[in-house]
């Protein structure tokens, strides 16, 4: 399992890179690293709320169960999501296949 992505229970627990002003939402895997672009300025709490919008639309949750853990002022962020119920294409490709069996 990726480091910037760890479950806790029925929670996923998300490390994330974000950068303000983007031309558009995105979240996406740079490397072996989360990356959240988002449209919305860093000012005035406009970026963090702008956050958990975006990731409880692409967790499919509502917006009470995204939670910023850490890195409100900051651009890495630690993110809390409470039983999502959709896992976003970035988020797994963040894991490694599963092992195929080979037939001897």
């Amino acid at each position: 399992m990726s480091v910037c992505v760890h479950r806790e229970g029925d929670d996923w627990v998300l490390q994330l890179r974000v950068q303000p002003r983007a031309s558009r939402d995105e979240l996406l895997l740079d490397g072996e690293r989360l990356r959240l672009r988002i449209t919305a300025p860093p000012v005035d709490g406009a970026a963090n709320a702008h956050i958990v919008r975006f990731l409880a639309h692409e967790f499919g949750v509502a917006k009470s169960r995204v939670d910023i853990v850490r890195g409100l002022t900051g651009r890495e962020k630690t993110v809390r999501i409470a039983s999502p119920t959709v896992i976003p294409a970035a988020v797994i490709g963040l894991f490694p296949p599963p092992e195929t069996q080979k037939s001897t």
